[in-house]
């Protein structure tokens, strides 16, 4: 994949909204929006990106194992059962694997352009498996950064690093248990280091995130 798309930031005593154009073929683009404070995680605009994981208490039934329960902390490794859906049709149990939080350089940011100097990039590395059996093809699946000192890192970036982490969607044959792919979730930090992945989608889970650490 080749597709960038927005950051957006925390940024206290503001409601500013920037734009910029940050391409490498003419078609891509990036922009800031910030929102009106740091203290609390901003979110996206709903109508500017492709379907994401959607809250959704019904999702299919557990299995492979027991679900984990909210604010349930893992190493990075460790495997955690969780329920998901994606879009209006899409539900079920995935089992996610965080394998690795890996730092980048300031320099990878370059594509998102200039409102993203003095971020770091890390790359949360995982394995996604079928465990329900459900039709879950072409699903998404992000997670985020958090804080060392605890807490969301204020950016939240649509898009991803060709070549450094790819976002890839799941294949056309992640609809039977057992199936499974490898993706990426780009997250960055302009303060602490990243030092845990989140998983936050769904009711359940919004204030409690299931965490990896290291």
């Amino acid at each position: 994949m080749t597709h960038k798309g927005r950051i957006f930031f925390a940024v206290a005593l503001t409601t500013v909204g920037l734009g910029l154009t940050a391409c490498n073929d003419g078609e891509d683009s990036s922009s800031v929006q910030e929102s009106p404070s740091a203290s609390a995680p901003a979110s996206s605009d709903p109508g500017s990106e492709s379907p994401s994981a959607t809250p959704d208490d019904d999702a299919a039934a557990p299995a492979g194992g027991d679900v984990a329960a909210p604010g349930t902390k893992f190493k990075i490794g460790d495997r955690a059962v969780l329920p998901f859906s994606y879009g209006t049709d899409k539900k079920g149990t995935i089992a996610v694997t965080v394998t690795a939080i890996e730092k980048g350089a300031e320099a990878d940011m370059a594509p998102f352009g200039a409102k993203a100097k003095g971020m770091t990039p890390y790359y949360i590395r995982m394995k996604v498996e079928n465990v329900g059996g459900t039709d879950l093809s072409y699903a998404s699946l992000r997670l985020r950064g958090e804080l060392a000192g605890g807490g969301p890192t204020g950016v939240i970036l649509i898009g991803d690093l060709p070549g450094k982490c790819d976002n890839d969607s799941a294949p056309r044959d992640f609809a039977t248990k057992g199936a499974s792919y490898e993706t990426c979730s780009l997250s960055a930090t302009k303060t602490e280091p990243i030092a845990a992945a989140s998983f936050d989608e769904g009711d359940a889970y919004s204030d409690s995130p299931v965490l990896w650490t290291s």
